[in-house]
């Protein structure tokens, strides 16, 4: 059972953005597996995926509803790390996470098992008890909604960034209001979620002088006296801000299409997402 928790993990953490619900819906099917009669199951990984998706898509349901003006972020995964039971390859890119909370349970299902998974709409039909016709609806939403075609997971691996970042992190520090702001898109994203328990400066902010301004303010009051190391998460660069040896921040970085500027940041500080990266050691 152990070798289907990872290929399950993935479908789980992909529908539901959390690393936490995603092995509490794997450890619940398998234990409900492992307790019931086997016979009419003629495939049993495609039961246990099939089981895994379902109760993915309820869990998601059950969750509360992020009202408009509110920011919640998916908690990140360390993709860079080979000594893993996870399939890191299945784990979807940061960023398309974030825009994926768009979708309902049912859409964000099927359009990681067609455009991630490759799946076939029968394949879906089957997996999800509807129609071909309704899976096909269902991904056409899902399309529509997040506006683009989007990269589900890297195709090969890509060079991280240092060059960027470094130049970013030296401008902050050097308080280089001109040079952060020449490193950031005219239209750059900044989001934050502390959860429950910690209280951001600003959950999102739009623009380039208004993003260069708050990460100066932010480094002047929370990251002066912390150390920070460069990471993968979610297949994507990401700053890890240290105080002494405890994790309070991951700062995921989208990069344009040439690698000369940062389109969005997300930020994740609720100590609740952090623990899966804290705990793999990075």
């Amino acid at each position: 059972m152990k070798d289907y928790q990872s290929i399950l993990f993935p479908y789980a953490y992909n529908i539901l953005g959390s690393s936490e619900d995603a092995k509490d819906a794997v450890q619940d099917v398998l234990y409900k597996y492992l307790a019931s009669p086997k016979e009419g199951i003629e495939n049993e990984k495609n039961y246990l995926i099939r089981s895994v998706i379902n109760q993915s898509i309820n869990i998601k349901k059950s969750k509360k509803k992020i009202v408009p003006d509110d920011v919640w972020l998916p908690e990140p995964i360390a993709t860079e790390k080979a000594d893993t039971n996870i399939n890191l390859s299945d784990i979807v890119t940061y960023s398309l996470m974030v825009l994926m909370e768009q979708l309902t349970p049912k859409e964000r299902a099927v359009f990681i098992l067609k455009e991630g998974f490759g799946y076939s709409h029968e394949e879906i039909a089957g997996l999800l008890s509807g129609t071909v016709e309704n899976s096909r609806k269902l991904l056409s939403r899902a399309k529509t909604k997040l506006d683009a075609p989007r990269h589900i997971r890297p195709q090969h691996a890509t060079p991280f960034p240092k060059d960027l970042l470094e130049k970013f992190a030296g401008a902050i520090q050097g308080g280089d209001v001109h040079t952060l702001e020449a490193l950031l898109t005219e239209d750059i994203r900044y989001t934050a979620d502390g959860g429950e328990k910690i209280k951001v400066l600003s959950k999102l902010t739009i623009g380039q002088k208004d993003v260069a301004g708050l990460l100066l303010l932010v480094h002047q009051r929370f990251h002066q006296k912390a150390s920070f190391v460069y990471a993968m998460v979610n297949h994507q660069p990401a700053f890890l801000y240290y105080q002494g040896e405890k994790l309070f921040q991951c700062q995921v970085f989208s990069i344009t299409s040439d690698g000369t500027k940062i389109s969005q940041i997300d930020n994740v500080i609720d100590p609740a997402k952090l623990k899966a990266i804290y705990s793999s050691g990075l």
